[in-house]
């Protein structure tokens, strides 16, 4: 029997997307232009597993790194470069197509400029909630949004309706003032009314503190997804008897569907030590799957180069702490579900190629090349675990 563990770079692009000029991002780098922003980064475990070389083959240009010590991440790697079929470029259709359900048809979208929600809709979930009406009801970085209404979201108690260019509703509230069950019960209410206009998600974003300027993000954010449309390889395990450990917002981003356990743990650091517990304790025949998110909520849409940097340094460095448990059959995927260029305009995701890093202590390296569909990862698992298999992707395996 084995084990199979995801690390999910959330957002972390090689650039090279072949089509990226349809989604205006040509020369989007995520790793690359950090890389060169930063001076160098000291990432000597994802270079020796493969990662500098296939960020060259993907962009064309290899990430200057710079200098890097040995590293005691002394295994078989397979590494790829891998292009995503799905139509969009966020969270849910990279993720669900790894899983082996590419997102083929359009997402609903609200439009960025105010109002962006359509006046019946407001209307709907107002009264269904019991409140007296919206703040926002524009597309805006959501740190910037709570800054700018958090004083009157205390003194009027309407909440901050927003969205981006991904297809979402996000709905920011205070934690002590609106009180977080209450926003979660108006998130469970909004998922229900946007279903007509095929939203993939509902965002709950909770903050803290009193006066502009000092407002913050709480950890308590909660996403209400609609479900994978057809079963994933989440699916599949669960159903035959496997465990699905799911870490950070992986359970959200699934709609809880093919989770047999779900931990929602945040930050670096703590997503990190959660994991390796999971590792460290899971039966045979699992399934651990982590989202760090850090890198594209924290660093990624907010421009942020230099916390990008220095999470990928760190993220770097707890890896060879992987090693001590796995056993001699269990697999690691490290990849990602998109790109978010810091240096790039705007502050959405950018259309990417992501890298594909499969270690283990009886995988034999090699280079795998392009990988034409992130559902590769799916079938991969499929064939790893003998489930059934896919009708997209192949089996690097």
């Amino acid at each position: 029997m084995s084990r199979a563990i995801i690390l999910m770079m959330d957002s972390f692009g090689i650039g090279g997307a072949h089509d990226a000029e349809k989604f205006d991002n040509t020369g989007a780098n995520t790793f690359g232009h950090i890389a060169e922003a930063n001076g160098g980064l000291k990432i000597p475990n994802l270079h020796r597993l493969g990662l500098t070389q296939v960020a060259e083959a993907a962009s064309g240009k290899a990430p200057n790194i710079g200098l890097q010590v040995k590293s005691p991440m002394d295994i078989g790697c397979i590494k790829a470069h891998m292009s995503e079929t799905s139509v969009a470029k966020d969270t849910t259709s990279g993720h669900w197509e790894m899983a082996g359900v590419p997102v083929l048809q359009s997402w609903g979208y609200f439009k960025p400029d105010y109002p962006s929600f359509p006046d019946s809709l407001v209307k709907d979930i107002c009264q269904e909630a019991g409140i007296s009406g919206i703040l926002g009801n524009k597309a805006a970085s959501g740190t910037e949004i709570i800054q700018e209404l958090g004083e009157e979201h205390i003194k009027t108690g309407k909440p901050i309706f927003y969205t981006s260019a991904d297809s979402c509703l996000q709905i920011a509230a205070h934690e002590k003032h609106f009180g977080l069950d209450k926003l979660y019960k108006l998130c469970e209410i909004a998922f229900e009314k946007v279903k007509p206009y095929n939203i993939a998600r509902i965002i709950a974003r909770p903050f803290a503190g009193e006066k502009a300027g000092e407002f913050t993000r709480t950890p308590n954010r909660h996403d209400y997804s609609v479900k994978p449309f057809a079963p994933t390889v989440l699916d599949k395990m669960k159903t035959a008897g496997g465990n699905v450990i799911a870490i950070g917002k992986i359970s959200d981003i699934y709609a809880g569907q093919g989770i047999t356990k779900a931990l929602h743990a945040s930050g670096l650091e703590e997503l990190w030590d959660v994991t390796l517990d999971e590792v460290m304790n899971a039966p045979e025949n699992s399934i651990i799957f982590t989202n760090f998110v850090d890198f594209d909520m924290l660093w990624g849409h907010r421009r942020n180069v230099k916390g990008y940097a220095d999470g990928l340094e760190y993220f770097d460095s707890r890896l060879p702490e992987l090693l001590p448990f796995l056993k001699d059959n269990d697999i690691v995927i490290i990849t990602a579900d998109h790109g978010n260029d810091p240096t790039y305009k705007g502050t959405d995701h950018t259309r990417e190629q992501v890298p594909m890093l499969l270690f283990g202590k009886k995988i034999q390296s090699r280079d795998a090349g392009e990988s034409k569909t992130f559902a590769d990862i799916a079938q991969t698992l499929a064939r790893y675990f003998g489930l059934e298999p896919f009708e997209y992707g192949k089996s690097f395996l």
